[in-house]
């Protein structure tokens, strides 16, 4: 009896010890990720290379238990291996997450996340030490905010200026796109999180983007399209590629195995994970065949499909392996995985800074006839929408919660000049009238531009006299999920045309100079109103500190040294790509996975031929007899900067330029070499009158 009372003792301690130690034996580590591989179940295995659903992205608004409320989306974890889910955001230009959290521990907090300028600001710099600083404090703010990667940056080429995310991408130029791209991802991944090099390729166009294909000549691909995404790998290794939503010549990109495998990793030896754009199912067993090894945002269903592929040989298991294994290898390197204690509490204040620096390097100074800089204590008649409701960045994945946002009739207060009252009164008094809608979506994609308000001839004739200069700002905002339209948008509105000619009429009458600010995401149309204005500077949507850094460069506080990272076109039908683009497609809202099935195939919306080849920006200004409104490259300063003629290594693979200020007051200067198209660049440190530099440009084969 007593021996009976031992033994079964013994079977009550042994059972669990046993369950203990089976569920024990693999924990995941970074030396046996091959092991836990080997141990995980078919289910598992389909599990892991699955994401977690868009929960985290909707948390923020329906409450749920995230690290990161708001982010883009999760992996899946597996509790008994020891792997933990981690988190994605959005973040071009800042950490796309929810400002406010649920629960008592977060009473009185925000979680609010630097503005930072757009994509093509960024490249409009020239200057890659800034942008790896940029993209250091939004890898610090994904730390501390629980964020593992950062689903950036976005740098597809501008092919057309009416392409939705041009204002997320960086430039018509493969090689200045690559590095930008370089420079961004080394910023954020020096932080320890990820970064994300998308959309994986040719994804040119919003319209119809679930579905159109892109159809383009390899070597066209091979040099242009391609050749961007090529540099940045090489050159800064991010963790993560996403491949993007559209056909490449007849197979979506996320199907590809040519794309994906054979020239990501076989050509360019590309180790890292590789993730679908966030889109409903496709065929996901051919997904992960091709080398997709992430599902995202991912659903159940998925899993079950990856299970039943493989029982019915459909599939070979081992291509779920090498998924689950690269999955695994991006985990191991997180925050998140590693224990990291976030804050809560990344450095706002000095991140602004970086971003007002950025913002202030980026503006472009198209035009000066003698306006700018401005005087001390100016009196400015401030027109347009935009100066009072400045457009600090895009929608949809771009858009960025930030705590404040510094508009331009604030920051020429703030840099001692004065806004004429009675017509600032009449601006805001429409603004009131015309608040941005609080709904689902702008909540987490951003609100539209403020439209805007009808001004009278009289009321510009009232602010002459009370006014030493006009400054109009002309605004245009896009986002995600659509292109832009050729009327209102690429091209000035009649009201615009008619407010230019107004004030200029007016001003000029009585000596008094105009300026126009273009606080804008891509290139409009400026060759027919440019020469009736005085001055034009270029500030982009230049993140929450842009009213500051435009009244800096408009008082030459900072001298503008930004340089056109694409060109802009006297007529959008000068490009060779319009013929070719849906500037006038007016279908389904493209945020929604709608599967159109016409009777026949429209060109531009359910294909794109890239007939232009390699006819695209500047490539085709060289060889044709047309020219720009402004050129690539192009930007005033308000010094003189004159360059050597490059003198090249004898492999031809470095060039050395001297650059000298012969001017009056700092500036910088950038030095492109092209031969004939752009091989390399570099960016000359602050230079005082008389000073000279000399850089050396390593040029790309």
């Amino acid at each position: 009896m007593r021996s009976s009372h031992i033994f079964t003792a013994l079977i009550a301690i042994a059972i669990p010890s046993f369950t203990l130690l089976a569920q024990d034996k693999v924990r995941l580590t970074p030396d046996n990720i091959d092991e836990v591989v080997a141990s995980m179940t078919l289910r598992e295995k389909a599990t892991i290379v699955v994401g977690g659903g868009y929960g985290s992205m909707l948390a923020g608004v329906f409450g749920g238990d995230y690290q990161a409320p708001g982010a883009a989306g999760m992996t899946r974890g597996i509790e008994r291996l020891g792997i933990p889910a981690i988190v994605l955001s959005d973040g071009p230009a800042g950490v796309r997450i929810e400002p406010e959290r649920k629960g008592k521990e977060n009473k009185g907090k925000t979680f609010y996340c630097t503005g930072f300028p757009i994509g093509s600001m960024l490249a409009c710099t020239w200057n890659t030490a800034l942008v790896e600083e940029v993209g250091a404090a939004i890898g610090d703010e994904a730390l501390e905010y629980g964020v593992d990667v950062m689903l950036a940056p976005g740098m597809n080429l501008h092919r057309n200026p009416l392409c939705g995310r041009n204002f997320e991408y960086f430039s018509e130029d493969p090689v200045l796109s690559g590095k930008i791209a370089a420079a961004y991802v080394n910023g954020v991944q020096s932080k320890g999180v990820g970064a994300c090099v998308k959309h994986f390729a040719a994804n040119n166009q919003e319209s119809n983007r679930f579905m159109n294909d892109s159809q383009v000549d390899t070597l066209v691909l091979r040099k242009l399209y391609l050749k961007n995404f090529e540099i940045a790998i090489k050159e800064s290794n991010p963790w993560t590629v996403m491949a993007s939503y559209n056909r490449l010549n007849g197979i979506h990109t996320q199907m590809d195995p040519w794309l994906l495998t054979t020239v990501l990793r076989d050509e360019w030896g590309y180790e890292g994970l590789v993730m679908t754009d966030w889109v409903a199912k496709r065929d996901t067993d051919k997904q992960v065949a091709a080398g997709d090894d992430l599902m995202e945002p991912g659903t159940k269903s998925q899993i079950n499909e990856l299970v039943r592929a493989v029982k019915k040989g459909e599939m070979d298991e081992r291509y779920l392996d090498i998924s689950a294994k690269r999955v695994l290898e991006l985990v191991v390197k997180t925050p998140t995985y590693k224990g990291y204690e976030t804050s809560g509490a990344p450095d706002l204040e000095a991140h602004a800074k970086v971003a007002r620096t950025a913002a202030e390097e980026g503006m472009v100074l198209l035009r000066n006839v003698d306006a700018l800089p401005l005087r001390p204590n100016c009196r400015v008649a401030l027109f347009g929408m935009a100066s009072y409701s400045i457009l600090p960045g895009g929608t949809g994945s771009g858009h960025v919660h930030r705590p404040y946002v510094v508009d331009l009739a604030d920051g020429l207060k703030l840099s001692g000049h004065y806004v004429d009252e009675s017509l600032a009164e009449a601006y805001l008094d429409h603004l009131k009238k015309h608040p941005a809608k609080n709904t689902l979506m702008t909540r987490m994609f951003g609100a539209p531009a403020a439209p805007e308000m009808s001004v009278s001839r009289a009321m510009v004739e009232a602010s002459v006299a009370e006014s030493d200069l006009a400054v109009l700002t002309i605004g245009r905002q896009a986002g995600e999920g659509g292109d832009r339209k050729l009327e209102d948008d690429f091209l000035l509105t009649d009201d615009e045309q008619k407010l230019i000619s107004d004030i200029s009429d007016l001003y000029h009458a009585v000596g008094k100079k105009v300026v126009v600010v273009l606080n804008i995401g891509g290139v409009i149309e400026t060759a027919s109103w440019k020469d009736k204005v005085d001055a034009i500077l270029l500030a982009w949507q230049p993140g929450q500190e842009g009213g500051n850094a435009i009244a800096d460069a408009l008082s030459g506080f900072v001298n503008p040294c930004g340089k056109l990272a694409m060109s802009f076109p006297v007529n959008y039908f000068d490009l060779p790509s319009s013929a070719n683009y849906p500037y006038d497609y007016h279908g389904p809202n493209t945020m929604v996975d709608i599967k159109r099935l016409p009777e026949k195939p429209k060109s531009t919306i359910d294909y794109t031929v890239y007939k232009e080849g390699m006819d695209v920006g500047y490539r085709y200004y060289l060889h044709s007899d047309v020219e720009p409104s402004y050129p690539f490259g192009y930007g005033l300063s308000y010094t003189s900067l004159e360059q050597t003629e490059p003198q090249f290594s004898a492999d031809g693979l470095r060039a050395t330029v001297t650059v000298k200020n012969v001017g009056d007051v700092p500036g910088k200067e950038v030095v492109m070499i092209m031969a004939p198209y752009l091989r390399g660049f570099a960016k000359t440190a602050l230079l005082q009158p008389g000073e000279s530099q000399t850089l050396t440009v390593e040029c790309a084969e």
